[in-house]
């Protein structure tokens, strides 16, 4: 999608969202030459802030490329921002049910138009500890596994700095500014999966590739190593769960021996 087919309601936010933004934050964006001048792709996205979508969306709108976000279908309920969703044609997730697979399909029929489509691969933001991107779903591998499009990799950090993840009220910091700093990467070599069944244990493995060449970019970004292991929420839920089970028999224990 060129520059001259960006819309109405694409530059109608640009002009809503861009002034904000411009006064709030410093930029250092990076890589955009990485991303195709025409045919459909897909990005893959860390998400570490409420306020990165904003921060990519700049980014990636100034590369006259405009992106389809999949984003939550309650908010398209949302009087003003579903009207905006709607106009700049987002993609609806119906997480969980029988509606679920038409954002999948949704996003194949946009790269095969010639679109760009965006994917936060983690579903949510981070819970890592230390604000890396936590293990991935399977959708951005699926749709590229099936198209065959380019996937391009997105780092960003700064807004989460300004909007910690779940932070809300006086926890926003947006002084002094902070720099909004987005890298793309060449495409992800996902050729080796192309004639797999694309079988969970085939998509896990492509996912985790996209994830891997995410998590070196935000370490090049943030100047820090890579981790050495990706913080699996669901793991980390599971493991809390046991502990507290464990925490809870040894004080049923120590009250029954203490009778």
């Amino acid at each position: 999608m060129s520059r001259r087919r960006i819309g109405f309601w694409y530059r109608l936010a640009a002009v809503i969202a861009k002034p904000p933004l411009l006064v709030l934050f410093k930029r250092d964006w990076r890589g955009m030459e990485h991303i195709p001048a025409d045919g459909g792709f897909i990005t893959a996205v860390n998400h570490n802030s409420y306020a990165d979508p904003l921060s990519y969306a700049h980014w990636q709108y100034n590369t006259g490329r405009v992106p389809r976000f999949l984003a939550k279908a309650g908010l398209f309920k949302t009087p003003f921002v579903g009207m905006m969703l709607r106009g700049t044609g987002q993609i609806p997730v119906y997480r969980e049910t029988t509606d679920a697979m038409n954002a999948f399909r949704a996003a194949i029929a946009a790269v095969e138009r010639g679109e760009c489509v965006a994917f936060y691969p983690e579903g949510t933001l981070t819970r890592d500890p230390d604000m890396w991107p936590m293990a991935g779903k399977t959708g951005a591998a699926r749709v590229a596994l099936q198209t065959k499009a380019p996937v391009i990799p997105v780092a960003q950090w700064g807004a989460n700095l300004a909007m910690p993840p779940y932070a809300k009220g006086k926890k926003t910091h947006f002084f002094p500014r902070k720099t909004l700093q987005v890298q793309a990467g060449p495409p992800v070599d996902l050729e080796r999966f192309y004639d797999k069944e694309p079988t969970p244990d085939v998509l896990r493995e492509a996912t985790e590739v996209i994830m891997a060449a995410i998590t070196e970019l935000l370490a090049e970004v943030r100047q820090e190593p890579v981790p050495a292991e990706v913080y699996d929420h669901r793991k980390a839920r599971a493991e809390q769960r046991r502990r507290a089970l464990e925490k809870k028999k040894q004080q049923q224990q120590s009250g029954e021996n203490a009778k």
